[in-house]
């Protein structure tokens, strides 16, 4: 485990988690909304980690800079998602398949950011269709050509995150029904398997 400073004008500072053996790719783990006690630390985000690094997957999860009603933080995951392909390369030879994780928040972060970033593939979990208006999960789904996988809870009245869920299985991509709220109690285990595994289908078998 590692601290990452992560290069752009905001201050935006990670904890880099990777196997004992050389990465084979790496995952950036986007938070929960920041004024809401999100943070790096979010224990959807350390599971998933955890699961990750058993696959040979590094995993970068950091906290946001200042609150900037959503526009920067969509900046500070674009510039995690460029320093994971060009900054990192874990004592690779070559670039490392990239994958981009989300929870809440950070999910719809993540589609927004994956959409002019394209990273290898894209998990969310629990994403809200709309941020404001000028940060349009929904919309930002049409640009994002890397396979995807969109997890939510069948109880979970927080966040819309119905319209994103139908969007997805209109284009074919990969979605699971979690048997919980939006704070997934009871869920993490689960929800690390099925993020580890799609990750390791989409950016380890490909390689």
């Amino acid at each position: 485990m590692s601290d990452v400073l992560i290069p752009g004008a905001r201050d935006v500072r990670g904890t880099l988690e990777e196997p004992t053996d050389e990465p084979r790719a790496i995952v950036v783990a986007c938070p929960p909304h920041p004024q809401h006690g999100g943070s790096r630390s979010d224990q959807r985000l350390v599971a998933v980690s955890e699961a990750l690094r058993e696959s040979e997957i590094a995993c970068l999860r950091f906290d946001y800079g200042p609150w900037d009603e959503g526009t920067g933080e969509r900046e500070d995951v674009r510039n995690a998602i460029r320093w994971a392909r060009d900054g990192y390369d874990g004592g690779a030879a070559e670039d490392l398949p990239v994958g981009v994780f989300g929870y809440s928040f950070g999910a719809s972060l993540a589609l927004l950011a994956s959409a002019d970033t394209h990273p290898d593939a894209v998990a969310v979990l629990a994403p809200t269709a709309r941020l404001a208006d000028d940060l349009d999960a929904l919309a930002a789904l049409d640009s994002i050509d890397a396979p995807l996988h969109v997890l939510y809870g069948e109880r979970d009245t927080t966040v819309d995150w119905e319209p994103i869920v139908e969007r997805a299985r209109e284009r074919g991509d990969e979605t699971t029904a979690l048997a919980g709220d939006h704070f997934f109690l009871g869920n993490r285990d689960q929800i690390a398997r099925v993020v580890g595994a799609f990750f390791e289908r989409t950016l380890l078998e490909s390689v």
